[in-house]
């Protein structure tokens, strides 16, 4: 069980070290480190906030609309197809 925390943290802090050579925060001092997470993790917030409250709504239009060229037929068009 032991090994298991070590092993989580040391993947943890290689993931962290892997965010920051990919973004090349690592070159910029610790003010502007926190100024740039800040800006970055409120941008991501702002994003999974708007998908969740927005995405649903325009799905479901989306599906009414192309539902009602594509999918439902009048009832007097099956009656002629039967």
């Amino acid at each position: 069980m032991r090994m298991d925390f070590k092993y989580l943290k040391e993947y943890l802090g290689w993931l962290y070290y892997q965010y920051l050579l990919i973004t090349g925060i690592y070159v910029l001092e610790p003010w502007e480190k926190s100024i740039f997470n800040s800006v970055l993790f409120s941008s991501m917030a702002m994003v999974i906030y708007a998908s969740y409250a927005f995405v649903p709504v325009h799905v479901r239009l989306a599906l009414k609309f192309f539902s009602g060229i594509c999918g439902e037929q009048p009832e007097r068009t099956m009656a002629l197809i039967n």
